[in-house]
């Protein structure tokens, strides 16, 4: 699948459905760079773009405009729904990533039930007699897991807690606007490096790549940060909310 040729573009008009994929590539990039997935040696930006090209032309193909919903709105999901399909057909979380994340799943669970609340990573790490840093990649396979896998992911308590609060539209929904005032509250009480991260993420809408680029990280340290602080935030939102992930 490629991005349309416009090198003839000064000639020859582009048609209407040409028009519209390359007025929403902006789109296609917005969405890659907001699905935090820890991808392995051969799956990368270009391959998601790919595989979310398809999406993009599909949904070009089949819009409707008379039907009355924008095609940034129509689109949005069969673009990522495109990207999703394609990394559950290469199933490639390894079978140790696998068993890492079931780990994690029955240590979370464990842990809630003896201290009646979801455990913090630092808990965690305890727990399992591991760093900080090996629960934070066990998290980011868990939230693929999650996000790709069709029966093998992390429970739904754990998913729940690694789960984005913003909504995935990017034009955001009543909802999401309700729950700012409390994402806004609770990311004051994050560590440090986990506020940044959240802070540049959700107040500048920055991608993990940019906010790398500030840091002077790498983008998949910045990923387990991310997710670890989504965590964090997900886990502080249950409790303020009045206890517990559902």
């Amino acid at each position: 699948m490629t991005i349309p040729d416009t090198s003839h573009c000064a000639e020859e008009e582009l048609s209407e459905r040409d028009q519209l994929i390359l007025d929403h590539l902006p789109l296609l990039h917005y969405i890659v760079g907001r699905m935090v997935l820890d991808m392995p040696g051969h799956v990368d930006r270009d391959d998601l773009l790919s595989f979310g090209m398809i999406g993009l032309v599909m949904a070009s193909d089949s819009w409707e405009a008379e039907r009355g919903l924008k095609f940034s709105t129509y689109a949005y999901p069969k673009i990522r729904g495109a990207i999703l399909d394609e990394l559950r057909r290469l199933d490639f979380l390894p079978r140790g990533r696998r068993e890492k994340v079931r780990e994690l799943d029955r240590t979370v669970r464990e842990l809630e039930q003896k201290n009646g609340a979801p455990p913090t990573p630092e808990e965690i790490a305890e727990a399992l007699g591991v760093t900080l840093q090996d629960v934070d990649d066990a998290l980011v396979h868990a939230r693929v897991a999650g996000v790709v896998s069709l029966d093998d992911g992390p429970s739904a308590e754990l998913g729940a807690m690694l789960c984005d609060p913003r909504s995935e539209d990017p034009e955001g929904t009543a909802a999401w606007e309700e729950m700012k005032e409390l994402v806004v509250e609770v990311i004051q009480g994050l560590p440090e490096q986990e506020k940044t991260v959240i802070t540049l993420y959700y107040g500048e809408d920055l991608l993990l790549k940019e906010i790398a680029e500030i840091l002077d990280l790498t983008e998949s340290r910045i990923s387990q940060i991310h997710t670890r602080a989504l965590y964090r935030l997900n886990r502080e939102m249950g409790q303020a909310a009045g206890g517990g992930v559902e």
